[in-house]
């Protein structure tokens, strides 16, 4: 029989002897007790954020309603809730660091903040230098024109010497107006808001651009652009949120997080509510 092994706490009068064995029913106990604390704190635990305690976000908000700047000039738009939702269930205090576009990926590189949320797509170039998480916003990329213009419905007609086409600089709508419009003229702009008003003005032909940003536009100025109607859209793809290359850790937890409310339809309901429109599907969670 084995004999029991004893811990001695306090002083003089007051030492008491107790059973090692006790003290680890005890403090079993007290894990039992605040266990369900332990569970909610475990997400923050080991992710590498920039700032303990907070989640500090790289977004350009400028692309309504996706993300922007409301009236009072504070964040808005499908990504904000769903990044205000994030925080909360991570116990972490939101941080957002609004920036043009052109600046979110090296500003991630170095550990200006922990994730960019601006749906970016995939490109072998960018994951030489970030980690993708997963999709969480459905992208079609179409063409348009000034109101009214008539030049045609096919890429041919507008892949031309003479034939500018603007574009977000760095982002998806640049790569393929290179490749698809190889005789045109691309024109970046740092601001998605320039872009529109370079074919607005008419001092550009065309402007490639994600549908839900032409439709955001043409509310507030109608019928000053349209939409090519080519024979189909120049690109479907998915925006995702991006990490800083090497943690694992983050990207998977932001993962498990996205597949939990795409099952529980919280991104699909934060969707409609924001973007004015049912959520295409995304790629199922594996």
């Amino acid at each position: 029989m084995r004999k029991a092994k004893y811990l001695y706490l306090g002083k003089g009068k007051m030492r008491k002897k107790i059973a090692i064995t006790a003290v680890a029913s005890l403090l079993a106990s007290a894990v039992l007790f605040t266990g369900a604390s332990s569970s909610a704190n475990a997400a923050t635990k080991n992710l590498n954020l920039v700032k303990k305690g907070s989640l500090v976000v790289g977004m350009t908000l400028q692309f309504k309603p996706q993300m922007y700047l409301d009236a009072a000039g504070k964040p808005a738009g499908y990504d904000y809730e769903l990044l205000k939702q994030l925080a909360k269930d991570l116990k972490l205090k939101l941080e957002i660091k609004n920036m043009d576009f052109a600046g979110l990926i090296p500003g991630l590189v170095s550990r200006q903040f922990d994730l960019v949320s601006v749906g970016l797509t995939k490109n072998p170039d960018r994951e030489k230098s970030i980690l993708y998480v997963r999709e969480y916003m459905p992208y079609t990329t179409v063409l348009a024109a000034p109101y009214g213009v008539t030049k045609g419905s096919t890429k041919d007609a507008w892949n031309a010497p003479g034939i500018k086409i603007t574009a977000l600089q760095g982002a998806a709508a640049s790569r393929i107006v290179k490749a698809d419009f190889p005789k045109a003229t691309l024109v970046e702009f740092p601001q998605q808001n320039d872009a529109f008003l370079e074919v607005a003005s008419l001092r550009a032909n065309a402007i490639v651009v994600e549908e839900n940003l032409l439709n955001q536009f043409s509310k507030t100025n109608p019928f000053t652009l349209q939409k090519i109607n080519l024979p189909a859209p120049l690109s479907q793809a998915y925006g995702q949120w991006t990490v800083q290359l090497g943690n694992t850790a983050l990207q998977t937890e932001l993962k498990n997080w996205l597949c939990g409310k795409q099952k529980s339809k919280f991104l699909a309901n934060t969707f409609k509510k924001q973007m004015g429109y049912t959520q295409p599907a995304l790629p199922p969670c594996v």
